[in-house]
């Protein structure tokens, strides 16, 4: 036998293909998280909550400060070690060290948007530029203005342009998952509703599971495909965001720990 033969060709006389183990399957969901409870020195934060996403969703992570939200998004990097439950992320278990997760395509943006105040927005985008990533040319075209400041510094940027940025650099590195924090932190509403459509544009147009922790609650319902309310730790209400719009009294509701339950009665 050839020990360097070439694969066998199909029928057609086509190169058979091998399918990408990190692209995600639509029927599965992208991100899976299992009745995780998780915290810090013992002390949970987070209990009993589970949620999927499949890839082109947007799945809304809502609730006042301090209700877990965070907590979620760090145990799903793999930034947090699991008390219990599972998180799995394109079919396999995240693992504990988050830049293997990243290789997967498994991103976060922090809610201190991880960029570098002192350079400048074109040495920011090409320090986030992966081989294989998202090029250029296509951050720009959902991002214009940000071609427009290529030789600003960072720092001058306002907090909506840096916002900007900080979305640029993770579309660079091609997620599958990407995970947002507090995308809305010290922005106007003008600034939050022009950015907010744009993240529903990358879901849809690249097939990205995104998990949005968001504090405008309409704005954030407007563009998800699903939503769930945490307080103190616990899910007070999980439903598709349509449903949600349509009555903010749970959400509401939701919000101050009482659940569908608690509305009924």
């Amino acid at each position: 036998m050839n020990a360097h033969a070439e694969p066998s060709s199909a029928a057609d006389g086509s190169r058979p293909t091998t399918p990408d183990p990190t692209t995600p399957d639509p029927t599965n969901p992208a991100l899976s998280i299992d009745d995780i409870t998780v915290g810090y020195g013992g002390v949970p934060a987070v209990r009993g909550l589970s949620a999927s996403v499949r890839a082109g969703e947007i799945l809304a992570l809502l609730g006042p400060n301090g209700a877990g939200k965070t907590t979620t998004l760090l145990a799903a990097i793999g930034a947090l070690g699991l008390m219990s439950g599972t998180v799995s992320a394109l079919g396999d278990p995240i693992d504990r060290r988050i830049e293997r997760n990243a290789r997967r395509g498994v991103t976060l943006v922090p809610d201190t948007r991880g960029v570098f105040h002192r350079l400048s927005v074109s040495d920011n985008l090409r320090l986030a530029k992966r081989r294989n990533g998202t090029d250029l040319d296509t951050v720009y075209q959902y991002f214009p203005k940000l071609k427009t400041m290529r030789g600003r510094r960072c720092g001058n940027l306002s907090g909506g342009e840096q916002q900007m940025l900080a979305l640029a650099k993770a579309l660079l590195a091609s997620p599958k998952v990407l995970l947002i924090d507090e995308l809305s932190l010290g922005l106007s509403p003008v600034a939050v509703q022009d950015l907010l459509p744009r993240l529903r544009s990358i879901a849809d147009e690249h097939q990205m599971a995104v998990v949005l922790v968001e504090q405008h609650i309409d704005l954030a319902l407007g563009i998800a495909d699903s939503a769930i309310v945490l307080h103190h730790g616990r899910v007070a209400l999980s439903a598709p965001a349509r449903e949600l719009r349509n009555h903010r009294d749970k959400v509401e509701a939701a919000y101050f720990g009482r659940t569908v339950e608690d509305l009924a009665s």
